[in-house]
């Protein structure tokens, strides 16, 4: 086998992390809420109903902004539903995924939850703009964060919440270019309804951070046309457009799989180049941001076949959807999504995995039982504790392998992000499903001398996982043989693997 060669040089960087890459998303869906951060009465729950095993897991995990409430839920989403006394919030019918919403937890639990993981668990909401549209939004706004003296924030400290939950970071809808969502329109309507309420929520507080929609996905027909439609609305006004993907093997495709991060980096490569188009047709001097706020492997195909046999008559409670068991194939790809993130840090300054927990999730929980990590816990938890300053330009050299989908593809995908006191991440995936990946890095001008640790996630077994009966089935260990000497780096990266390399 070749190897793989890249050098890492100071002077050349991309940008620095904005801790927000590192976000997650908390809908509501299947037992993402009810049974997984929220169990009254679980053996380890708090007076609120947070259980306490998950907050411990996502503070480990390394969240920060978390978006809420949806998600396609939120195209269906009266905020008042989820306020005031829990006995007096109202049963609804959740049309996006067929099941009846209790609000049991709202608004005010969510923010409770966000408190206590720690100050760098950010709020990130989304406002209803499929069946609703401004004037709601607006009295959601004031109602979350104005002080005090009007009737919405006299509301808010009546039901509870004396202080303000102060949320910056706000989501101007969720996927309307979808057919699928409540409220579904066209790029020229939301482009209108979306500058309407960024220019009214402005004015309530022209601090305000604004996601406008953009395409559910880079296969959507009307990808790019739908960017430019509703930029062209919006530029001014809003600081991020938004960016959803998913990926599965198709037809037993493993192998264009693992290159999933190709599509994912030429689909924000795209939607940069549509937003600087816009902004020089523009002629402004305003730079637009990605907020890749929906990311993950999702098995959608299962969903589908499941959606198929659902009775229309049944409305059920926090039924179980989605609940994806991650295998160490799914990790790796995964680890690609994250470098591929990480390679665009300085336009992605937003990222959400989706979902937090049980849902696509990397935590997973039984009720009244424990909850436990999924292989895909370790990648993100690696790259949000390891992942944070300057992300350095990797151009890698690497044998390739053949893919039906991406055509040639680099065997290695791999990032290195420096931080403030001068130590150095290698992220790196083999793609390789068979053989070991050598690998080389020149590291000219770091001033780097050890190797403080190689960690790598992979197994003999590409499909094992972590389930609730063997829930360390698969973990990080560390990896033997890695070397740094005379400025060069040396490992070998073993087969179908995600690799965590420290140098200090």
């Amino acid at each position: 086998m070749r190897t793989a060669r890249f050098t890492l040089d100071p002077a050349f960087t991309v940008g620095r992390v904005d801790p927000r890459l590192f976000g997650s998303f908390v809908e509501h869906l299947g037992r993402c809420v009810y049974t997984g951060i929220h169990e009254p009465g679980h053996p380890t729950a708090d007076a609120a109903g947070l259980r306490g095993d998950v907050l411990e897991l996502v503070r480990e995990l390394g969240v920060t902004a978390v978006r809420y409430p949806g998600g396609n839920f939120v195209s269906g989403y009266k905020w008042e539903d989820s306020v005031g006394p829990v006995e007096d919030r109202p049963r609804r019918l959740d049309l996006a995924w067929h099941s009846t919403e209790t609000h049991r937890f709202g608004l005010s639990e969510y923010i409770d939850f966000l408190r206590k993981l720690g100050p760098q668990a950010e709020p990130m909401m989304a406002v209803n703009l499929g069946t609703r549209g401004v004037a709601e939004a607006l009295e959601l706004q004031e109602y979350a964060n104005h002080p005090s003296g009007t009737a919405l924030s006299d509301l808010r400290a009546s039901h509870g919440d004396q202080e303000p939950y102060g949320i910056r970071l706000w989501c101007l809808g969720n996927e309307m270019d979808g057919p699928w969502q409540t409220g579904h329109k066209t790029a020229e309507e939301y482009g209108r309804i979306a500058a309407e309420t960024a220019r009214a929520m402005r004015q309530q507080d022209p601090g305000v951070e604004l996601v406008a929609c953009g395409s559910s996905g880079q296969s959507m027909p009307t990808f790019a046309e739908w960017e430019a439609k509703v930029l062209a609305e919006t530029y001014d006004l809003v600081d991020y457009v938004s960016l959803h993907a998913y990926y599965e093997p198709v037809d037993g495709d493993v192998d264009s799989f693992l290159a999933s991060a190709v599509d994912m980096e030429s689909f924000i490569e795209n939607v940069v180049a549509t937003c600087d188009h816009v902004g020089a047709r523009l002629k402004s001097k305003k730079r637009i941001n990605l907020s890749f706020d929906e990311w993950n492997v999702w098995y959608m195909s299962r969903w589908q076949e499941q959606a198929r046999t659902f009775e229309q008559d049944d409305w059920p409670e926090a039924p179980r959807l989605l609940e994806d068991n991650y295998s160490v194939t799914d990790a790796v790809v995964f680890g690609s999504l994250l470098i591929a993130l990480l390679r665009h840090a300085d336009r992605v300054t937003v990222a959400c995995l989706a979902q937090l927990v049980n849902v696509i999730a990397p935590i997973m929980t039984e009720p009244g039982g424990p909850a436990w990590r999924q292989t895909t816990f370790f990648p993100f938890a690696q790259a949000s504790e390891y992942g944070r300053g300057e992300v350095l330009d990797v151009r890698v050299d690497s044998p390739t392998y053949a893919t039906a989908r991406y055509g040639e593809t680099d065997l290695l995908h791999a990032t290195a992000v420096r931080a403030e006191d001068g130590t150095v991440t290698v992220f790196a995936v083999n793609r390789g499903r068979t053989e070991a990946l050598p690998l080389e890095v020149a590291l000219g001008g770091l001033g780097l001398t050890s190797v403080v640790e190689h960690s790598v996630l992979a197994d003999a077994d590409p499909d094992a996982r972590n389930t609730l009966d063997a829930p360390e089935r698969v973990v990080p260990r560390t990896a033997e043989g890695t070397a740094l000497a005379d400025g060069r780096l040396t490992a070998v990266l073993e087969p179908l693997s995600w690799n965590v390399i420290r140098l200090a």
